[in-house]
């Protein structure tokens, strides 16, 4: 398939991205419902079993920095099946894990393996119709926001049904057959950055000086993220207390809430062009903002806790989408550079508030993980304010 900027792309390719989007960042997600069997079989405290998802999320940071710019820089159907090989391994690793150590490496990689999606959607901005790549990018942005969900439903389940172990030996072979489905449909396109790994990476600095908004829409979508997480990172524990005393499968299915609000990505990104980033932005905030105010008075049912979670996972929809699309934007020649920026920022967001939520959550219990969750949301209203504030100096 010979593609050329803004010509436009196949819907059925589109479709492929977005499933094979949502099966790449599920490995991210798996654990979550199961950290209380981890913690069980491996006998670590909460707070250490609450290091796997930090440590996945610090390794797709790390992962966004230097394996995403490499879209501008090599091919990206090499990158891309590079990448998801070698999770094919870490997550084998992680099935026969015995020591801490080993769990806690190996969800490293996973995590700096499964940045794909973060390949898709650059190249689909830039290769989509100009009247179409909000709705497209939206489309892969759902399947992956899908992906985040069900992989919460499936792992609660399989772990219940199996144990914790044959979640990730199931996810090494979906993997194996995703990289043979993007060998056969992923085009080969052009690079459109010339020059060395090195000065490429070294260009994002003069990229965040040329456009400063980046690091804005970042921190702000970081802090809202972080918020997001926290609560995933303590639901686990939460629902295993009174009065719920909930399985791993039950954690699992309260996912499914969550669908809703991944399904509006697509139809928010028709509403940023005509209402702007800025409104959709603060009404993602605000979203963000009630659902944790609904679950701090009704946290102890499930009707306070189903609520929460659809409101939650929509507000951050509103803002991931807006935030990104208007980042990446900016530069239209450096997609995967921008989008490294601003993914690089989202998720070091998401391993701090994944880390103060645990933290609050050792301490205080599930007032605490509110209170970091109010927290860092605040902080995401209080970025655009000090921005304003300074655009308008």
């Amino acid at each position: 398939m010979s593609l050329k900027p803004n010509q436009g792309l196949p819907m059925p390719l589109i479709l492929a991205l977005s499933v094979m989007a949502g099966i790449s960042v599920a490995n991210l997600y798996y654990c979550q419902p199961l950290l209380n069997m981890i913690r069980e079989d491996t006998r670590l405290s909460v707070f250490e079993v609450n290091l796997i998802p930090v440590f996945t999320q610090i390794g797709y940071a790390l992962g966004l920095l230097l394996i995403v710019p490499m879209g501008d820089l090599y091919n990206r159907r090499k990158t891309i099946l590079t990448s998801f090989i070698a999770c094919v391994i870490s997550l084998l690793i992680i099935y026969f894990a015995q020591n801490t150590p080993l769990l806690l490496g190996a969800s490293f990689i996973t995590g700096f393996c499964s940045v794909s999606p973060q390949v898709f959607i650059p190249f689909v901005l830039l290769y989509a119709k100009p009247d179409q790549k909000e709705r497209k990018s939206g489309i892969v942005l759902s399947g992956l926001l899908v992906g985040i969900l069900v992989s919460r439903v499936i792992s609660g389940y399989v772990g219940h049904i199996m144990g914790w172990r044959s979640m990730y030996l199931i996810a090494s072979v979906i993997m194996a057959i995703s990289a043979i489905i993007i060998f056969k449909i992923f085009p080969n396109v052009e690079p459109t950055y010339n020059g060395t790994f090195l000065s490429l990476i070294t260009s994002m600095r003069n990229l965040i000086k040329k456009y400063p908004r980046s690091i804005f829409y970042s921190i702000r979508s970081a802090f809202a993220f972080g918020s997001m997480l926290g609560l995933w990172a303590c639901l686990a524990f939460h629902m295993k207390e009174a009065p719920f005393y909930a399985d791993s499968n039950t954690v699992g299915l309260l996912a499914l809430c969550g669908v809703a609000g991944a399904l509006t990505a697509s139809n928010v990104g028709k509403y940023i062009p005509k209402y702007g980033v800025e409104k959709i932005n603060i009404i993602g905030v605000f979203l963000i903002l009630i659902s944790w105010i609904i679950m701090y008075f009704l946290g102890n049912c499930y009707l306070g806790m189903i609520t929460g979670i659809i409101i939650i996972d929509i507000g951050m929809q509103c803002i991931q989408l807006s935030n990104q699309s208007a980042t990446m934007k900016l530069c239209s020649e450096a997609t995967s550079r921008m989008n490294t920026i601003y993914m690089v920022t989202y998720f070091l967001g998401g391993s701090f508030g994944t880390f103060m939520s645990g933290t609050m959550w050792n301490s205080f219990g599930w007032n605490g993980t509110i209170c970091a969750g109010i927290g860092m949301i605040i902080c995401s209203l209080f970025v655009t304010f000090i921005w304003n504030m300074e655009k308008y100096k």
